[in-house]
C-alpha cells in the first residue's frame, strides 16, 4: 500500500526493525546499571518516571521511518545500497548529531557516545535497507 508514493507496509516493518534492534541493545546487551552509568539516569529517576513514557516509544522509530524514506526517495536512491547510503548519512549527521545534546549539555557520558552512534548506524542501516530494498 503506498502513500503519497511511500509504502506504508516498508515504513511500518522499518519503524519495528529499529524499535527491536534498540529493545535488544539497550535492555538485552545492555543492563539497567550500564544504561544509568552511560546516560546519568539514575535510579531513582527511573523509578519516578516508571513505564509512563514507555507507549511513546514507538513515536520515534515510526518518525524515523517516515524521514528515512522521504529522504532516500528525494536523494533518489533506491535499492539496498542506496537505502543503506541514504540511512547512515542520516543517522550521523541527524541522528547522532542531535544526540549529542545529552552529551555536551546534558549528563550523558563519553563512554555512551560510541555506544549511541553504533545504535545509530545499525538501526538506521537496517531501516534504510529495508526502506530501499522494499518495492
Amino acid at each position: 500500500m503506498r502513500v503519497m508514493g511511500h509504502n506504508a507496509l516498508a515504513i511500518l516493518v522499518a519503524a519495528i526493525a529499529i524499535y527491536a534492534i534498540e529493545y535488544v541493545i539497550f535492555a538485552v546487551l545492555m543492563t539497567a546499571e550500564q544504561y544509568q552509568g552511560f546516560t546519568g539516569f539514575s535510579a531513582e529517576q527511573a523509578a519516578a518516571v516508571g513505564m509512563s513514557r514507555m507507549p511513546f516509544g514507538i513515536i520515534m522509530p515510526l518518525l524515523t521511518a517516515i524521514g528515512l524514506s522521504h529522504t532516500i526517495k528525494w536523494r533518489n536512491a533506491p535499492g539496498l545500497m542506496g537505502g543503506v547510503t541514504t540511512a547512515l548519512l542520516m543517522a550521523v549527521l541527524f541522528g547522532f548529531s542531535t544526540s549529542l545534546y545529552g552529551y555536551v549539555y546534558g549528563a550523558h557520558t563519553a563512554s555512551y557516545l560510541p555506544v549511541n552512534l553504533a545504535h545509530f548506524l545499525v538501526c538506521w542501516g537496517a531501516a534504510g535497507a529495508i526502506l530501499g530494498a522494499w518495492k
